[in-house]
Parts: structure tokens; sequence; C-alpha cells
């Protein structure tokens, strides 16, 4: 509950409720098919990227997309690629406004994050290849690595 100017009332205890959750957008791609499901003479590389937007879409509540870009490569060739956007709604409320930004750009998409990992791997799998499991990712890490890199850029002359 707020106050009506929408600081926390006191002493309620702070919410944070998931409304939805639901694939914005998948893509999976395998241009090499059928040659891309041959043995290959060595471990791919794998190159993934991690990516978090978010907007408000009424009081309290926030739209969370987790970004989640991914790419196969061996011998120069691609074996797969995918690009999903997995987000959440979320209602937060009786939270302090120092602490919603961290709270929306870390906690919402570690919520995300399983659910977005198993499509992923569903994804891969059902394209031919062995499903592959992203390592948990530190969200805390990446916000902070955000955090810099904006003040980096605020603090560069024009």
């Amino acid at each position: 509950m707020t106050n009506g100017n929408g600081a926390p009332q006191e002493g309620a205890p702070p919410q944070l409720n998931v409304l939805a959750q639901y694939t914005k957008d998948l893509s999976f791609e395998n241009p090499n098919a059928p040659s891309s499901l041959q043995q290959q003479q060595q471990q791919p590389a794998i190159n993934i990227q991690i990516n978090v937007q978010a907007n408000n879409v009424a009081e309290n509540e926030f739209e969370v997309t987790l970004h989640i870009d991914g790419k196969a490569e061996s011998a120069g060739k691609v074996l797969f690629s995918f690009d999903l956007a997995y987000a959440g709604v979320f209602r937060i409320v009786n939270v302090p406004q120092e602490n919603l930004h961290p709270l929306v750009m870390i906690e919402c998409p570690r919520l995300l994050f399983p659910f977005a990992r198993e499509i992923i791997a569903t994804s891969v799998r059902d394209g031919g290849f062995p499903p592959l499991m992203l390592d948990p990712v530190d969200f805390v890490g990446l916000y902070r690595q955000n955090i810099d890199r904006q003040a980096a850029a605020q603090a560069k002359p024009s």
C-alpha cells in the first residue's frame, strides 16, 4: 500500500508479485543443417549475450524483458543461433524509491531466468543438438556493469 503520493506505507511489508510471464519473441536458426548436425571435430564456440529491459506499464507494475541471444560456431560455420525475449509483468509495492530500480533490474530477471533457460535448452534440443544449459547469471554483476557503463558514458565529454 502507498500513502497516496506513491511513498510506501509505514510498516507495510514490501511485495513483489509476478502477474504474467510470456515469450515475446523467439527465433532459432540452424542455417547449415543437415551438415551442422554431424559429429564435430571440436567443441563449438558459444557466444551468449544477455540484456535486461524494463518499462513501467501501470502504477506499481513493470514489464521486465530478458533478452538472450546466442550463437554456436565451429570451423567458421554457424551451427545454430537463437534470440529470445522472455518477459514478465511484476507488481511491486511498499518498496522505497531508491530500492526500486535495483529490484526491477536484478530480482525480476532472476525470477524469469530459469524459464528462459528452459526455453533455450528445449529449442536447441529440438533443433537437433544437445540441450544448451546456460550457466546461472550474476544479475547483480550485470546491473553494476551497466551502471558503470552509463556513468562512464555520461562522464565522457561530447
